[in-house]
């Protein structure tokens, strides 16, 4: 009876998490995706929470001893303040490859949607063959979005893992679809969610390896 009801315990608590993985895509053509140095990108028009990420993020591949950099590191204050062009992007791309760099880590709250949404997106990012600049591009204004998280309960989250290796037309590695439920310790929030995306990557075999 005792371990009936701490069974039924752990189903309770692990379903009130806030934060949970709802589904993770990795591109076929990678069985095994190494990167040596990665770029690190939070995109949210909250300074505070970009840090945050971005350097929890670090630490984990400092764990794992590969190279990594924050973008609030690599991109001056002016970078995000206003709209980027597609040639700008690529100018950045092509920087990224000069300084070395062979992966960026992106991510971003994309707001809510209903779970029929979600999965239709979901099912279609085996046909997706956009590159970072892309991405980047069509979700940019979410940086000076100063009402941006105040309309959102659930906060619908992408994140997307590219390659920016030379020649590569399939550029999108690995995503994983997140979603935070109306968060009210962000400093916990950002913690869980790290730790789902490096988990959710280590089984995948993306960057990380299995234990």
């Amino acid at each position: 009876m005792k371990k009936i009801l701490l069974f039924i315990i752990l189903i309770i608590i692990s379903s009130c998490k806030s934060t949970k993985l709802v589904d993770s895509y990795k591109n076929p053509e990678n069985v095994v995706f190494t990167a040596y140095k990665v770029l690190l990108v939070g995109m949210t028009p909250n300074q505070e929470t970009r840090v945050a990420f971005e350097s929890l993020l670090k630490e984990e591949f400092d764990k794992r001893k590969i190279e990594s950099m924050r973008s609030i590191d690599l991109f001056d204050v002016n970078f995000t303040a206003s709209a980027k062009t597609e040639e700008e992007l690529r100018a950045v791309e092509r920087q990224l490859l000069d300084k070395d760099f062979d992966a960026v880590l992106f991510a971003k709250v994309l707001g809510s949607e209903s779970k029929q949404t979600v999965r239709k997106k979901i099912s279609d990012w085996g046909n997706y063959t956009g590159k970072f600049r892309d991405d980047y591009l069509q979700h940019q204004d979410i940086y000076n979005s100063t009402g941006y998280y105040d309309q959102f309960k659930v906060y619908h989250t992408e994140t997307t893992l590219y390659c920016i290796c030379e020649g590569k037309e399939q550029s999108m590695v690995w995503r994983g679809s997140i979603d935070l439920t109306d968060p009210k310790n962000i400093d916990k929030s950002i913690d869980e969610y790290v730790q789902l995306v490096v988990n959710a990557m280590q089984e995948q075999d993306v960057i990380f390896r299995k234990k």
